[in-house]
């Protein structure tokens, strides 16, 4: 399928349908929480906010930070917050809020299902260009497992792809989804080896859909200060994912990067 001029635009600068919350630190929902009480804190300073393999911030740094609730019973609720790109996201404050609540429970041996729901929201931001002003903000249902340091995770589009509606390209987008696989273990003392690949697929926009990965290291240098260092990249068309700002710049907001990350939870 070929998209119009303007639609292409507006799709490469399109949130994590162009991303792994940490996955979703996200890639997506951060839901583990201390033993010692279930609710939880987490900042982080980055220097590329990528999320499934796409920049969010015009390759610059990014703030980051949220709550988690976690009850014993399983259930739990939490927000994580990001500074975005107006390069990409325009006409809004420059944030994503990621809102989710879900269950996790254990079904036998060292295995457990998790299953939630996701909302994406960039207040204020939409797609300039548009009658409507169509906006980016995505809800996601997630079904995942984990057995020891392995885990997997599907996500399931019930929105328009983070806006890609008949109107900003010519198709809908529902039922789009992506495939998150990792592995995070240490290897020695105090530092971890993290590892992902995954899979998007954006409904009726093949050309759209991509690979990426994600392999690094995570270092406590002090009382739970972790420093992290990955690679991360993807496939994606570099023809599509891409952004420009005010003065004409354009960058590709998928090819491969070396990540660096200062993180504390609390």
């Amino acid at each position: 399928m070929k998209l119009t001029l303007i639609a292409l635009s507006a799709v490469a600068m399109l949130s994590p349908a162009l991303a792994d919350a940490q996955t979703a630190p996200a890639e997506a929902p951060k839901t583990e929480a201390a033993a010692a009480s279930p609710l939880t804190g987490n900042i982080s300073l980055v220097s590329d906010y990528r999320f499934r393999g796409i920049s969010q911030t015009f390759k610059q740094p990014a703030i980051q930070g949220g709550f988690d609730y976690a009850h014993e019973s399983g259930f739990y609720v939490g927000t994580w917050n990001s500074s975005v790109s107006g390069n990409q996201f325009p006409n809004g404050g420059g944030i994503e809020m990621d809102f989710y609540g879900g269950y996790k429970f254990p079904v036998g041996g060292d295995i457990t299902l998790d299953i939630g729901l996701l909302q994406y929201y960039y207040p204020g931001a939409f797609y300039n260009g548009f009658t409507g002003k169509p906006k980016y903000d995505n809800l996601e249902v997630y079904f995942g497992a984990s057995m020891g340091p392995f885990s997997g995770k599907v996500y399931y589009a019930l929105s328009d792809f983070f806006g890609l509606s008949s109107t900003v390209g010519g198709s809908g987008s529902k039922g789009s989804y992506y495939i998150d696989l990792g592995y995070t273990g240490e290897i020695f003392a105090k530092t971890t080896l993290v590892a992902h690949v995954g899979y998007q697929s954006v409904k009726n926009y093949g050309d759209l859909s991509y690979w990426d990965y994600k392999i690094g290291v995570n270092y406590d240098i002090y009382n739970g200060f972790m420093l992290g260092a990955a690679i991360v990249g993807t496939n994606a068309d570099k023809n599509l994912y891409y952004a420009v700002d005010g003065s004409g710049r354009t960058k590709t907001l998928g090819d491969t990067t070396v990540v660096f990350s200062l993180s504390k939870t609390f």
